[in-house]
């Protein structure tokens, strides 16, 4: 993991482009990963853990989106990614909600959604984790995500 969130890093500085996170379910995972890189303080504007349904509607997540579809969900996740990147003013926003080992129902089922703000475009994702460790789901997620976001970067991301 050490080595995608250098290239993130690296990346993000050279393309001089920032990044956000709301997260639930991973907790400050995907933060803590970046943050563990030197020169991290570059790229990452601001990171939010909104584990409760009140704090997501609070950064911007619209209630009638979590009633319709429940927090659980990619539209949920799509809201979280968006509205982060624009607190932040950021130019890529990550927005990630699921359940981890915690239920009966849709047990480890994550969602999560990346903003690129310049481009306007979402890579959104469902993931289901064969696990129950929960730090070893995070990272999985973490891994996920962090792919996706480089794959686009060494697409036509600008």
């Amino acid at each position: 993991m050490e080595e995608i969130c250098k290239k993130i890093v690296e990346t993000l500085k050279t393309k001089k482009c920032t990044i956000s996170f709301m997260e639930s379910c991973t907790g400050g995972f995907l933060a803590n990963s970046i943050t563990n890189i030197s020169g991290a303080s570059d790229i990452l504007k601001v990171s939010l853990v909104t584990y409760s349904t009140e704090y997501k509607e609070h950064f911007g997540v619209d209630k009638n989106i979590i009633k319709q579809y429940t927090v659980y969900s990619m539209e949920t996740a799509k809201e979280m990614s968006r509205n982060v990147s624009n607190l932040a003013k950021s130019n890529i926003g990550v927005g990630v909600t699921g359940e981890l080992g915690n239920t009966t129902k849709d047990e480890n089922r994550v969602y999560y959604s990346i903003y690129f703000s310049n481009i306007n475009k979402y890579i959104t994702k469902e993931i289901v984790i064969e696990s129950n460790k929960r730090e070893k789901m995070k990272g999985t997620v973490a891994d996920n995500i962090f792919k996706d976001i480089m794959e686009e970067l060494n697409g036509q991301y600008e």
